[in-house]
């Protein structure tokens, strides 16, 4: 008899916790709370928005991104099949360009270029930065605190790094206004989607460069999108992959408690529902849903899950415009480094070449516009008041002027009232309290010194492992990556606890340029000789007197 497993949680990484084990044999059933899975990168029909015969508005909990490192989930898309002959790796498309939207100035697009030694890469950090206004003197320091951190070895990232806020080590209290809003606020809320003030150096510092890097690979992938909406082009073939390899799914049922005896699980309780039994268990739920399960009886069992309530969560999700006639902006993603609530946006019709727009909503619809909201506490230009104390039409009507302020101050406006079909904002934000929004699926923020919270994938019970990205993985960000790679550890742990012969899930620490290996050889060196980085001299007064 195949040996059984609970997977607690059918997002991202339930799902691929469910992919790996049953292509090694295991009976696997999967137990998600919504009544579809996927979570946070499911899509979300529009209610009420289909004429008869067409199919409703496409709506997401936020656009897809899918930057150049991450490794995980494009192996596990390369293995849906999907298509005639296809796999769901075949609807990600790459995009070319990076759109930073300012208020009152001119538009900057990147563009992927090859540098090839530490002296290329730092002028091409120049010249990416240099143009958004920043003095001189500040982008030079800002420069040298990122190559500070690529040319540091792992052991001095994690000592020194990882316990200061990123704006302290980027020194943004000594900067102008100008580098505080764009290199550490604006570039942190927008390409990371945490606060710079709080986040850890270690993390922003190191997903800042991934995603820099994407622009320097052979390969130059800074991102890459779907060709359609989620759930169709991966979502739904995921799960139907799965249950041909014998997945059973469970939606609609929310976990109520964590029944354990010494060192074992012996039951999970639902809400409702029938009590949940397996010979293991792999809890993929995210931490402000795992955190109220740990009880002091399951704290004593496994210590690593005591301070799962210590990490912090915050805010980032989507709004959709739906419009009568397509405005593409450009070939990826635009920031808009000047909004209040840090607006990142895509426009999908370009991409979205698998989708019919004529079957969507009344047919009207030629283009829609996919908004990330970052900043939920700041303060927007049209109610004065943080997207959290707004209303669903408030916050639609804030987001579309932050819109209008950055892109129709250059003599034209694609951003047109007139255009506007529709709109729709992320379901998970819930307005039951009048004044106060509430949001049932926020995102874990590695805030400085909080990676000591957080557990292996391995607990200290011998049946229960974790997947979700609060786990300590390479990518070391709440993301799609990390969930699938937090879950491809779980996996390994299950076939280690249950004897499996099975191959082990395939894991790729995050990739660095060769030309940064020797100096980061040395800076090892250095951290166990006591020694501190060579760039360590430099401060923001050093800055400013327009030292490199």
């Amino acid at each position: 008899m195949p040996q059984t497993v609970a997977i607690l949680g059918g997002g991202v990484a339930g799902l691929c916790a469910a992919h790996e084990l049953a292509e090694r044999g295991f009976r696997v059933r999967v137990f998600e709370r919504k009544p579809v899975m996927g979570g946070k990168a499911r899509s979300i029909p529009v209610p009420d928005s289909a004429a008869p015969n067409r199919k409703p508005l496409p709506g997401e909990h936020g656009f897809r991104f899918f930057p150049g490192f991450y490794k995980h989930v494009t192996d596990t898309m390369q293995r849906i099949p999907s298509g005639a002959n296809g796999s769901a790796f075949d609807a990600l498309t790459v995009a070319t360009r990076i759109l930073l939207a300012r208020a009152g100035q001119t538009e900057i697009t990147w563009i992927a270029r090859c540098p090839a030694t530490p002296e290329d890469f730092r002028v091409f950090l120049l010249e990416l930065f240099t143009p958004l206004g920043v003095p001189l003197p500040e982008v030079n320091y800002f420069v040298t605190r990122l190559l500070t951190v690529a040319t540091s070895c792992p052991e001095r990232r994690l000592a020194e790094f990882e316990n200061i806020a990123w704006w302290d080590f980027i020194a943004a209290r000594r900067m102008s206004k100008t580098y505080q809003a764009y290199l550490g606020q604006g570039l942190t809320r927008s390409l990371v989607a945490m606060r710079a003030e709080e986040s850890s150096a270690r993390t922003v510092g190191i997903t800042q460069l991934q995603l820099l890097y994407g622009l320097i690979g052979p390969d130059r992938v800074f991102d890459r999108l779907l060709t359609g909406p989620t759930s169709d082009v991966w979502i739904d073939p995921w799960t139907q992959y799965l249950r041909k390899l014998g997945v059973e799914f469970y939606p609609g049922t929310r976990v109520a408690g964590i029944e354990t005896h010494g060192a074992r699980v012996t039951g999970v309780a639902t809400e409702g529902g029938p009590r949940i039994t397996a010979d293991f268990y792999v809890s993929a739920l995210p931490v402000e849903v795992m955190a109220p399960l740990v009880t002091d009886n399951l704290k004593r069992a496994a210590p690593s899950l005591a301070n799962l309530d210590k990490l912090q969560t915050r805010w980032m999700n989507g709004i959709q415009f739906y419009l009568s006639e397509d405005v593409p902006l450009v070939n990826g993603h635009a920031i808009f480094l000047d909004s209040p609530w840090a607006l990142t946006s895509i426009s999908q019709r370009q991409f979205w070449t698998n989708a019919d727009f004529s079957q969507f909503g009344n047919g009207n619809v030629r283009g829609i516009f996919s908004v990330d909201i970052s900043d939920w506490e700041a303060p927007g230009v049209v109610y004065g008041k943080p997207a959290r104390e707004c209303t669903a039409e408030q916050i639609k009507d804030e987001v579309w002027t932050q819109l209008k302020q950055h892109l129709n101050d250059g003599g034209s406006a694609p951003i047109d009232d007139a255009n506007l079909v529709a709109w729709f904002l992320d379901p998970d934000i819930e307005f039951s309290n009048p004044g106060t929004a509430a949001n049932a699926e926020p995102l874990l923020i590695n805030t400085a010194g909080s990676l000591q919270y957080r557990p292996e994938a391995q607990a200290e019970l011998e049946n229960l492992f974790l997947a979700s990205d609060y786990v300590r993985t390479y990518t070391d960000i709440a993301c799609m990556e990390a969930a699938n790679e937090a879950a491809r550890r779980a996996v390994n742990c299950v076939l280690v606890a249950s004897g499996s012969t099975g191959a082990p899930a395939k894991l790729w620490p995050l990739e660095e340029p060769a030309f940064l290996k020797p100096i980061q050889e040395i800076d090892r060196i250095r951290f166990g000789l006591g020694l501190p980085h060579h760039l360590a001299g430099l401060t923001g007064m050093d800055a400013r007197a327009g030292l490199p």
